[in-house]
């Protein structure tokens, strides 16, 4: 589709080629006068001259100092939203925003259930089919225009921009369970100071019958003919008149006091979602502590965020490095290396491992969430956001790889401690980290000070993508209202005030069956959806060609094979493996479960009803857009405007462009290509 023969609509990168017209007021003769934008200087040494001169002294912040005050106005002012402080805090934000507590308690468990080893082959091939493409183009989408979801697209697709507000509404369902995630970490990392650890041991305020405590029957095994059966320690007359001997070697009955202390003794969980039960005022405390530091952390802007990032990024490698040495040192470390490294091809035909490796790279980069656009929003116009991609990209990749290690060489060990094959030690999401680990850290030496680092650990690894969450649907907000940007400590408040109220079901003694439920559908189907949407709209209905230009403006001219490469991926491979991935989950829908507990009906409409928001909104706002246009355009001339860029689409770049009358040598306008207005575009 062109979109450049639409007059007036959009921002048209070939204006500045216009020789001379005439001018709008006199009929006198004025030349349209511009500084040559990247994507359209040609190729001569003397323009690629001023070209990387521009380049050096333009940013996305500061504007051009005037070749002549009495030739050149000052360019439009528009409203401040605030840019990183330097190229390391987006990047440290981004990093913390991507790497989160998915790389360490679900791309492990994905590895063991899809083939080990074999498994890498399709999450590094979705990474390049699905995750760099979509990375790549949302980066370079938000830094272009200097807008968060909720503003862009609204700019260069009208009848679309319920696809930005969808994405924000995505992003504040997974605040809302991921801070409760966070308030259990804060609360289990608080109960490690103390000299022995709650759950070493199991107390009978929240054991089963089935307790094992590893320290109590080691205790108990030290008098000769003694044996450890149900917490309870039997002398050797006792074992000998019960038969104890034969009842304590059935292990499959056995829960570990961290399991327990876990499930009863930290969320005393219900029978099931139908009973929610009290709020545990405990964990309540330790959400409202996060949100406290979340609103700390964000209500300065992005710069404050910038230097807190430079901590919750890095400190996570920190401690992942920590427990790697420690853990390679365990005996029984090397079967879980194997264990994890050893290829199962034949998981490589099935469907679901495909499958799973594209989910993970969802969850592990986020595209279609929002975050994404809005932490590139805050760059620098000339930032290069391609390198940006490929560091944190693939850095998202070795880091999840690499924390396999760390998993895999701890339950190892545990496997050879609870003398069981290591796939019956392997538990995904809350049981690998509040569960298995707990269990781990109490076999180690100064099992406190291990708990301590791995649970600061969580902490800093949440924290990182809940600053990016949040700071998504403030952006919102107040790129929707932009008065509210004067404001923003008020916007912070009411959104963590908000945020916390809406975790306080998660809180409560049902609140697990509540999280597990919105983890499967709040960023399920819709951000497939709105991926594919978001591919629709930049490859076919603006233009790949285009929108490859607009990113060479910003990182300046790239090989022929690299615009090939995005054009492809754009156009054909990444929408289509998504439309697959989609098709794939309807036909493989089962109803949900937690452990051996069913979901009802009524738990699942509302979990579609999640999965679902975001295509209610983009549907909703797309037709109250059409029904705002003029009534007296023709059906045609509606659709046409609805898919064309407003005349507020282009580059959030201060250029000064002016025409300058022949006669009287003054400049008559001065405009900014990006944020100029009808009245004064050339």
């Amino acid at each position: 589709m062109d979109l450049s023969k639409e007059d007036g609509l959009m921002w048209r990168p070939d204006e500045h080629r216009r020789g001379s017209r005439q001018s709008r007021d006199g009929g006198k003769p004025v030349h349209s006068v511009a500084v040559p934008l990247m994507a359209d200087v040609e190729d001569s040494g003397q323009q690629q001259s001023a070209q990387d001169q521009l380049v050096q002294d333009v940013s996305s912040t500061a504007v051009l100092t005037p070749l002549d005050d009495d030739l050149v106005g000052e360019p439009q002012e528009v409203d401040d939203r605030g840019n990183w402080s330097g190229r390391f805090d987006f990047l440290m934000s981004l990093l913390g925003y991507s790497v989160g507590l998915g790389n360490v308690w679900r791309f492990p468990y994905l590895a063991y259930n899809n083939g080990g080893g074999a498994f890498l082959f399709p999450f590094i091939l979705m990474f390049i089919l699905l995750g760099f493409p979509l990375m790549f183009f949302e980066l370079g989408f938000g830094q272009f225009a200097a807008l968060g979801p909720a503003a862009i697209f609204d700019r260069i697709c009208p009848i679309l921009n319920g696809i930005g507000y969808g994405m924000v509404a995505v992003s504040a369902m997974v605040a809302f369970y991921y801070t409760v995630i966070i308030a259990w970490a804060f609360l289990y990392m608080f109960k490690s100071f103390t000299s022995e650890l709650p759950w070493e041991r199991c107390h009978p305020d929240w054991s089963t019958e089935s307790c094992y405590s590893h320290k109590d029957a080691s205790e108990c095994t030290v008098v000769n003919g003694s044996l450890y059966y149900k917490q309870r320690c039997y002398n050797e007359t006792e074992v000998n008149i019960f038969n104890i001997s034969s009842l304590a070697s059935n292990k499959s009955d056995r829960a570990t006091p961290s399991q327990d202390y876990f499930e009863h003794g930290i969320l005393k969980m219900s029978d099931g979602i139908n009973d929610i039960g009290m709020i545990r005022w405990q964990i309540m405390l330790c959400l409202a502590l996060t949100w406290t530091l979340t609103f700390l952390s964000l209500s300065r802007g992005v710069k404050s965020v910038g230097k807190v990032v430079y901590f919750t990024a890095l400190f996570p490698y920190l401690v992942l490095t920590i427990l790697f040495f420690r853990g390679v040192t365990l005996d029984g470390s090397k079967d879980g290396i194997i264990y994890y490294l050893t290829p199962q091809f034949d998981k490589l035909i099935e469907a679901k491992t495909w499958v799973s490796a594209a989910v993970q790279i969802f969850f592990a980069l986020s595209p279609a969430w929002g975050g994404l656009i809005t932490l590139s929003s805050y760059n620098k116009f000339h930032n290069d956001c391609y390198k940006d991609a490929l560091i944190v990209g693939v850095g998202n990749i070795c880091t999840s790889v690499f924390a396999g290690f760390v998993i895999f060489s701890i339950v190892g060990y545990l496997a050879k401690e609870l003398n069981m094959p290591v796939d019956e030690v392997v538990e995904q999401g809350p049981g690998l980290a509040f569960i298995v680990f707990p269990d781990v850290v109490t076999r180690l030496p100064l099992p406190p000070l291990w708990s301590f680092l791995f649970f600061f650990m969580l902490i800093t690894l949440g924290m990182g993508s809940e600053f990016a969450l949040l700071e998504t649907v403030m952006t919102a907000v107040q790129d929707t209202y932009p008065p509210f940007r004067a404001k923003k400590v008020y916007v912070v408040l009411v959104v963590s005030i908000l945020g916390f109220l809406g975790g306080l079901a998660i809180c409560a003694e049902g609140g697990m069956y509540v999280l597990q439920l919105m983890d499967t559908y709040a960023a399920s189907y819709g951000v497939f959806i709105m991926a594919i949407l978001e591919c629709i709209i930049i490859a076919w209905i603006y233009g790949a060609d285009r929108f490859l230009q607009d990113l060479e403006m910003m990182i300046g001219r790239h090989s022929r094979a690299w615009h090939l490469f995005f054009t492809t991926f754009w156009k054909f491979l990444t929408p289509a493996t998504l439309i697959f991935l989609l098709a794939f989950n309807f036909y493989d829908y089962s109803r949900m479960k937690y452990g051996h507990k069913v979901y009802p009906v009524w738990a699942e409409i509302v979990g579609w009803f999640m999965a679902f928001v975001p295509v209610v909104i983009i549907i909703s706002m797309g037709v109250w857009k059409f029904l705002r246009t003029p009534a007296d355009k023709s059906l045609q001339e509606k659709i046409r405007r609805m898919f064309h860029p407003t005349n507020k689409w282009g580059p959030a770049h201060k250029v000064p462009k002016f025409d300058l009358d022949v006669e009287t040598g003054k400049a008559r306008t001065v405009t900014n290509p990006g944020f100029g207005t009808p009245e004064t575009r050339i």
